[in-house]
């Protein structure tokens, strides 16, 4: 089963040297599932202040600059893998260095067949792509 493990943390809660030590142990984690044959992909993202949100309102689309709610943590990153089971992927949401200073929201991922590059699809072909 495919789990999406979303990082929630203020931006604000490292400093530069604790924020890059966290992307040096994030980085170790993601090599590591990835040997155990877990892992689909991960990033950090860029900070809230460079989002733009998008909503369509009876045919129009409203843009504005920003996430979509102010929040006290804002989403950082996110761990995509293929766990067991919901132990197996909190197991590995343990693991990811921003819990310690956030929140890791692990959330299953449901399955479209048709995507293009599948969730319908197996791991395999998601390598191949």
């Amino acid at each position: 089963m495919k789990y999406m493990l979303l990082v929630y943390m203020d931006e604000k809660a490292m400093n530069e040297s604790e924020r890059e030590d966290c992307h040096a142990e994030s980085v170790r984690l993601a090599q590591d599932i990835h040997d155990r044959g877990k892992y689909l992909s991960a990033s950090p993202l860029q900070p809230v202040a460079t989002a733009t949100s998008l909503r369509i309102r009876n045919g129009r689309s409203l843009i504005t600059d920003g996430p979509f709610a102010e929040t006290r943590e804002q989403l950082g990153g996110f761990f995509l893998i293929d766990a067991k089971d919901l132990d197996d992927a909190l197991r590995i949401a343990s693991r990811i260095p921003a819990a310690r200073k956030g929140t890791i929201e692990v959330r299953p991922l449901r399955e479209l067949p048709g995507l293009p590059w599948g969730m319908a699809n197996s791991k395999e072909d998601l390598t191949n792509s």
